[in-house]
Order: C-alpha cells, then structure tokens, then sequence
C-alpha cells in the first residue's frame, strides 16, 4: 500500500470514525483545523503539510472537504454528526455494489446504513462496480428506484463528492443485475 494510500485512510478513520485517534473532536458538523489533523498525521507519518494538502487536493474519491483551513470527510461517518445536506431529487435510478454472499439478507431487509449515518448509493454501474470490488468475493450489483422511493417521500441527500445517501432502502426498491442486465 502506497504512503499516499495510508495518509488517506488514516484521515478516512479520523474524520469518519475515529477523532480520538489523532487527538481530535470533530465539532457538531465533522470539521477540525486542519493543521491539527496535520500535526497528527506529521507525528505519524513524518510528512509535509504540502503532502497532506496534495493527498486532499488528488483524492480519486473526493473524499475530503478542505475551506479555510477546515477538514472533514464529504459523507461516510459513524460517528453521529450533521453534514447539513440539503434534500435533493435523485436520479431515476441509483446504483449499490455489494458481493453476492450478502444477496440474500439485503434482498430480504433491504440497504441499512450498518454503522455508517447513510446508505450510499452511485450514480451509475461503474462506480457500484468499484465498490463491490474493495472486499473479497464475487460482486453484485443492485439497482436502486430512486424515483419510486423520492415520489414515496423517501428522502435523499447528494454529498460533496456526489455520493447519494439514503437512511434505508426497503427491498421493494432493489433489483439484482445479472450478467445480462450490465453493460
């Protein structure tokens, strides 16, 4: 794993999980100083503040939020804060990538935000691919109708890095993609 790549985790398990882990408290909407998250990946990692702020600036993912001196991570938290997402009106159809051992279960209960605050969701099959792809196992891709869920008064919110969130999605709003469904 590059340098890169653990300095990215490492911000991914402060600012979404773990403050106290650098020494941090995340205030009320998950943002800290940033040259105090800085300071902590310094002691850590012994790199530049240039480093940091280049590894938040490349993020594929955009997974960071950087203003004035403020960091927070753009959606993903189990720890309870508030993003002050504004509600948005989805496209009519979402994406969701999983692997297929855990089919069964989410077709029967549906999405559940397990310990994160939301559901994510991709805009489209692609990016559900990736995210099937960070664990182990066969993937599986789910469609998500995002229309029938908003015109059933199923709110959605887009995060700064234009990840769809969702509290739940009920399996009535769930169709698994075969091989013959997917581009």
């Amino acid at each position: 794993m590059s340098r890169d790549v653990q300095i990215s985790k490492f911000m991914s398990l402060v600012l979404r999980h773990s403050p106290e882990e650098a020494g941090l408290t995340l205030d009320e909407n998950g943002w800290v100083d940033f040259d105090d998250l800085y300071r902590a990946i310094d002691v850590r990692f012994g790199v530049a503040k240039a480093e940091v702020e280049r590894i938040v600036a490349e993020n594929p993912k955009k997974r960071f939020t950087l203003i004035n001196n403020r960091i927070r991570a753009a959606q993903g938290h189990s720890v309870g804060i508030d993003l002050q997402l504004t509600p948005s009106a989805p496209p009519a159809m979402l994406y969701h990538g999983t692997k297929t051992e855990f089919l069964a279960s989410i077709l029967k209960e549906g999405l559940q935000s397990q310990s994160r605050q939301h559901v994510h969701l991709s805009n489209d099959i692609e990016t559900a691919r990736i995210v099937a792809r960070r664990r182990k196992g066969a993937d599986a891709i789910l469609a998500v109708d995002s229309s029938a869920m908003s015109n059933d008064g199923i709110v959605f919110f887009l995060s700064e890095n234009d990840v769809w969130l969702t509290d739940h999605v009920a399996p009535r709003y769930l169709k698994h993609l075969t091989e013959r469904d997917l581009p």
